[in-house]
């Protein structure tokens, strides 16, 4: 059997990883423990984030031609692969939560709905909340002025009717 017949199954498993995703995040792993490893990956599993270690020549074959191929440059080293199918932020988020208690796990770029971020542009990026705590806060302000306005008028109707009960 060819070596390239070996390797077609994993180029097939990044492309279908890849396929449909909002956000790819490329990281260097190097000194994370075992036990550090494992957590992230538990995170990132419970946030529905694929994670997983790739030989660089493998991601390339497989991003060619997507919006992914953007990577390439951050391509060098031992490479891990972070990828969402359905929340832009989260590995980006995550990623950079996690890094602040292990420093030995660095963001080396991304490419996020379609558009390419270095290290730096990504720090912005994990900056941005989660779907759900953006929704929270819409939600929030919407409902703020409809709970005071409620509050005026069972006001306004508590002076009127004890106004009406004395006379």
């Amino acid at each position: 059997m060819a070596k390239v017949e070996l390797k077609q199954p994993v180029v097939d498993e990044i492309k279908e990883l890849l396929d449909g995703a909002e956000t790819a995040v490329v990281v260097d792993y190097r000194g994370l423990t075992v036990a550090q490893d494992t957590e992230l990956r538990k995170k990132l599993r419970e946030a529905g984030v694929g994670y997983k270690v790739y030989k660089n020549t493998m991601i390339r074959f497989a991003a060619k031609g997507t919006a992914f191929e953007a990577l390439e440059p951050n391509l060098e080293g031992p490479t891990a692969l972070a990828v969402s199918k359905t929340d832009a932020t989260a590995p980006a988020r995550i990623l950079a939560e996690f890094a602040k208690t292990a420093p030995a796990l660095e963001i080396k770029g991304g490419v996020v709905e379609g558009v390419y971020y270095g290290e730096k542009g990504m720090a912005q990026i994990s900056s941005i909340p989660s779907r759900e705590v953006l929704l929270g806060k819409l939600l929030g302000s919407i409902q703020s002025p409809i709970t005071n306005f409620a509050r005026v008028l069972k006001q306004i109707a508590e002076a009127q009717g004890g106004e009406s009960a004395d006379a």
